[in-house]
């Protein structure tokens, strides 16, 4: 099966939701595939894309490289493609540390990438929302992390808040928390999650006409 995003994916897993997605990843793999406590500055906004993955390391000074750093990254990654509509996925090595800032966010808005998913924090979180982007993280941080943290591998295996998280992965994340969806098996599972959201709805309108019938007394 093609990895290329169709164009309806966000729209159907934003019409879903988290939880009927997470229901039909565990029925199919039984992995772990969410992450709970996350917190977002743009109340109402979602956060639906294929995943471009980010690892942080703690700072080792002997290792500093520009051609490492955050913007060099990301630079990298779009010189040969789109980011538009994806989601950049950054693992940091600390959860009350800065992974961005405004300044970082701002590379992403220019890319036209969708937003940001980490469980580690991000600064100024009322710059990310003035910029429309879409932000899931621990929290936000008065301190940037700069002398902590180092941008180390763009594109590679990430474990974030206990999941793991491959490039071209598809996440979703909205009020209730985020999934993340195998990159082949994106159509397939949000399928299941519709198919799961009709079966409810159901069995929700037939306890809703069996309990009239008793109420009346038919």
């Amino acid at each position: 099966m093609s990895t290329d995003p169709a164009p309806d994916h966000a729209a159907v897993a934003t019409r879903v939701g988290c939880a009927p997605i997470a229901d039909a990843l565990d029925r199919r793999f039984g992995h772990r595939a969410h992450l709970h406590d996350l917190v977002a500055p743009t109340t109402g906004l979602v956060l639906s894309g294929r995943a471009v993955t980010m690892r942080f390391l703690p700072l080792r000074r002997d290792r500093v490289d520009d051609r490492r750093d955050f913007g060099a990254l990301l630079a990298h990654a779009s010189g040969d493609r789109s980011l538009a509509d994806h989601v950049l996925v950054a693992a940091a090595d600390d959860p009350e540390q800065a992974v961005a800032g405004g300044k970082k966010l701002s590379r992403l808005r220019n890319l036209g990438m969708r937003g940001l998913l980490t469980d580690g924090r991000v600064r100024d979180l009322a710059e990310a929302a003035e910029m429309g982007l879409a932000v899931w993280c621990r929290g936000e941080a008065v301190r940037n992390a700069n002398e902590v943290l180092m941008a180390w591998e763009l594109e590679v295996p990430v474990s974030v808040g206990g999941t793991a998280v491959f490039p071209g992965d598809w996440v979703h994340a909205d009020a209730s928390g985020a999934v993340v969806i195998p990159g082949e098996h994106v159509g397939e599972i949000l399928e299941d999650a519709v198919a799961i959201v009709e079966r409810d709805a159901a069995q929700v309108e037939r306890m809703r006409s069996d309990d009239a019938l008793r109420t009346t007394g038919g």
